[in-house]
Order: C-alpha cells, then structure tokens, then sequence
C-alpha cells in the first residue's frame, strides 16, 4: 500500500480578489502534491473557500445580492485561477456546503457537551475587516494591531471556548515536536505567545446571521474562525469515519501564509485537543510578498493579478518564479524586471538551450534514433553522478519545503549538461567516423540527465516537462523508478525541441 500524504492550502476568503499571495500558497501545495506522487505516495490535496462572516454579509448587502449569491460570483474566480495554473487538487471544499457545516455544527456540539464550550458574556475591541476582538492592551493607537483600521467596542453574549485550559498540554505538544511549526522563528514566535498566557475564546456572534448557527441556540452564529478551520476534517468526511478520512487525518502539512499562523497554531490544535482528534504534523508559515518593495494593497493599486502574469510570461513561468525567487518561509519582493530575468536567463538560455542544442545535435548526427551506449569515460560518470545526487538533494529540499533549494539543485545538473556540451563538443566528434561509437555515448548521457531533471521538474512546470519529455522520446509515466540513469532505450525516436521558453522582449 502507498503511503499517505495530506496537504493543504487555507480557504481563501471570498470577499477577496485572486492575487499573488494565493497563488504563492496554492502553486506550492500543487509542487508538493505533484513531487510527492511522483515518489509514490498516496497525496490528498485539498483547497477551498472561506464564505461566511460579517465580511460577506456586508459586502453582499452592499452588493444588493444574498451572501450565497456573493460567494457563488466570486468562488468561480478562484476554481478558474487554480485552472489556468495547473493545481492537481483532489477536492475543494466550500465552507456553504452541507458536509462542512455538518462537520462544524459536530465538534462544536462535542466540545460543548464535554463542558470546554459555556455561555458568558463578551465585551471588547472588534475589527470588523480581520473578524477579531482585542484587548485593550494589544491595540495600537485605538487600532488593529494586524490592519490598522479602526477598532469598535462590543458586548455581546458569546459561547467561549476554554482555549486556557490547554496552554500547558499546546506547549507540551510543541516541545515534543519540533517540527510542528516552521520555520523555526514562527515556531519561537508561537512559544512566546502562548507563554504569556490563553484567555479563553469567543467563538459565537449575536450581532450578524451570515454563518453556521450553534446548535440548539440558533440566534448564536460560530465564530468564523471556529468555522473555517473545521475545513481541513470536514472535506474528508468528519464526523463520519469514512475512508478519506481514516487515511488521511492527521495531516502531514498545512501550508498557511504568516498572518494567520496563531489561528492554526493555537486555537486550531486546542479545538482538535479539546474534541479529542489528533493535531496536524506539521504547519508551515511562508513570507508575504512585497511589490517592487512595497506592501501590497487595493489603495496603492499595486496588487499582482496572477491572471494577468500568465497572459504575459506563461504559466510555467509563473509556477517557477513563485518558488525560485524566495527561500519559502521568508518574505518576498516582486518585480517585473526579476521575473523577466528569470525567464530568459534559467528557463530560456539554460534549460530551453540546453534541450534544443541536444535534441538538434541528436536528429543531426543520429537521424533521431537514440543510439546504443558504449563504455562511459570519467567525464560521462562525473555527469551520471551529478544528475543522481541531484535526485536526492531534491529529496532532502522538499522534505523541508525549501522549494528554492531544490530548483536550485536541478540547476546545477542544467549547468553541467551545458558544460558537459563544450567539453565533449560533439560536433568536433562528427567529423571523423572512427569517433561514432563516442559520440554516441556522449549524445545518450547528455539527453538522459536532461530526462532524468524532466522528470524531477514535472512536479514544478507540468507543462513544459511534458513537452520535453517528449522530445525526449520518453512516453512512460514518471515515477520515481524514471528518476534512476538509464530510462532512454536504445532506437528512442528524438525530435528537435521547439524553444521551450522564447526570450522575453520588453517592447517599447
């Protein structure tokens, strides 16, 4: 039987526009679930949207629509974006469905009859905008601490969760695995927090309707947040012991961007503690990304559309900016002139080159049939071991999600090939028919290191991947058994690679 492996990206809020933070996240979970398969697990890939919330209530009523109509409108932007970029996911799941909010009205009902769930009364600063109430202590001049826009204060009666309850048994967690929270510095950033102590939480609203009600007092919304991370269990089933469920839960990793690691690093585990389920193995905060090193919003008008990227440089282009660019974990910067610079220097002149010169070489001396290997000198093994320790540094690079590393390691193998070509200069070979059997040899090591960083690089580029492998003659599924040297077979048919990646001009 294949092993597990479970991913996730959050839900993402309806109320907003696609832009490149989402893309960021999602592209990385898609990276993961596509390598993971590709070594031979079992993946269950999952994304969604978030659709409840005061948020949406007031957007739709502004709107002149219901907020299910709202969600309806805008959930397609993001089923179409996640098309256009090639996300394998296996579900998206929906927090209006009837399977969520049988899920949420559950481990609510649960908790609340195990005694960690009672009725008070709640009195603080509420930011509408983040859907979250402060002390006095943590606002900033009278403001959010996370969005700096103005505070109100409320009192409501409320459903509160006993989120201090488990301050000591979350430390206790985190201390026993390390690797719960990453990278490291959100992981010391989450100690402290908790640290200083757990109130006990707000997890109903009286003040809007838009949300699941709590069961048995339905004038009672639950708290957006109690809602929306129920996500990751109801989209496998949960309550029901289905299948999905029982092979995939604990998840191995949810992927979240940094505003919201509290949310999934306290009060997401406590709610699990507290219903008695176990935690996810591992969450993994990523950076923001900043535009030409700016922060990105509406006002400044300067928020990166991912639709429009891909009209312009290609999907492929995008996937692999996204995650060559930053070290995942750290903050970004975007700019057009970088994106550009990637394009044409590691896709078009490195890997596009590479590929065309090879394949071309190979129709041109070989009339397209791979030939037959001969012995392998000592440069031809330097570049079998090359291509096969990148194999394994990849491995290590993805089981830490250092996307950026691993690309980088598959670059070394594209360089080496290129170099590889100089040395050998198989076109010094072609002239004298005594040098056929070496040339031969030469042309197979240099498009089966090609094959093998195809191969690795499916995970990241589908689509260009594909079409190399193809030129390659190589028509088998990839597999971790195609990453081992010796794939090609003698009398493959190879054909001349079309740039994979043309030069990106800027017109004037």
């Amino acid at each position: 039987m294949k092993p597990a492996f479970y991913v996730t990206t959050p839900i993402y809020y309806v109320n907003d526009v696609p832009h490149i933070g989402h893309a960021y996240t999602t592209v990385a979970g898609d990276v993961l679930a596509r390598y993971k398969r590709l070594m031979g697990y079992e993946v269950y890939f999952l994304t969604g949207s978030d659709e409840h919330g005061q948020k949406v209530e007031k957007a739709a009523t502004t709107a002149g629509e219901t907020p299910l109509e709202l969600a309806d409108r805008v959930v397609k932007r993001f089923q179409a974006l996640w098309e256009r970029l090639g996300i394998s996911h296996t579900n998206f799941i929906r927090t209006t469905q009837e399977r969520h909010k049988k899920g949420v009205a559950h481990i609510f009902k649960d908790i609340l009859e195990k005694g960690d769930i009672y009725l008070g009364e709640y009195e603080d600063w509420y930011c509408t905008p983040c859907e979250t109430f402060w002390p006095e202590t943590q606002l900033i001049d009278n403001r959010c601490p996370d969005c700096n826009r103005p505070v109100e204060k409320l009192k409501e009666e409320s459903y509160f969760f006993r989120m201090s309850k488990y301050q000591q048994m979350l430390l206790d967690h985190i201390e026993a695995h390390p690797d719960f929270i990453q990278p490291k510095s959100k992981r010391n950033e989450i100690i402290s927090f908790v640290k200083e102590g757990l109130r006990d939480l707000s997890v109903s609203r009286t003040t809007f309707y838009w949300g699941i009600p709590v069961p048995g007092n339905e004038k009672h919304v639950i708290y957006v947040w109690f809602d929306a991370l129920t996500n990751y269990i109801s989209a496998l089933g949960y309550p029901d012991a289905t299948p999905e469920y029982q092979r995939f839960w604990p998840a191995s990793v949810h992927l979240i961007g940094k505003d919201i690691l509290r949310f999934h690093t306290v009060y997401w585990p406590t709610f699990l503690m507290a219903a008695g389920l176990p935690l996810p193995e591992k969450v993994f905060a990523h950076g923001w990304w900043t535009v030409e090193g700016q922060k990105m919003s509406k006002s400044l008008q300067n928020v990166v559309e991912p639709n429009m990227l891909i009209d312009k440089y290609g999907v492929d282009v995008v996937r692999y900016f996204l995650l060559r660019e930053v070290p995942f974990g750290l903050d970004g910067d975007f700019s057009h002139t970088a994106l550009v610079q990637r394009l044409n220097f590691d896709l078009a002149n490195d890997l596009g080159n590479l590929l065309s010169r090879s394949t071309a070489m190979a129709v041109k001396y070989f009339n397209g049939v791979l030939p037959s290997v001969a012995e392998l000198t000592e440069i031809d093994l330097a570049l079998k071991k090359k291509t096969g320790d990148m194999v394994s540094n990849v491995a290590a690079c993805m089981d830490d999600l250092a996307f950026s590393k691993a690309l980088q390691a598959i670059w070394e193998v594209v360089s080496a090939g290129n170099k590889y070509i100089d040395e050998t200069a198989p076109w010094t070979l072609a002239k004298d028919p005594a040098n056929k059997d070496r040339l031969a040899t030469v042309m197979y090591c240099l498009l089966e290191s090609q094959r093998v960083v195809h191969c690795i690089l499916s995970a990241f580029m589908p689509a260009t991947a594909e079409k190399a492998l193809a030129s390659l003659g190589w028509d088998e599924t990839v597999s971790k058994e195609g990453l081992t040297w010796g794939g090609l077979k003698a009398g493959a048919t190879i054909t001349k690679a079309e740039a994979l990646f043309p030069r990106y001009e800027e017109k004037e």
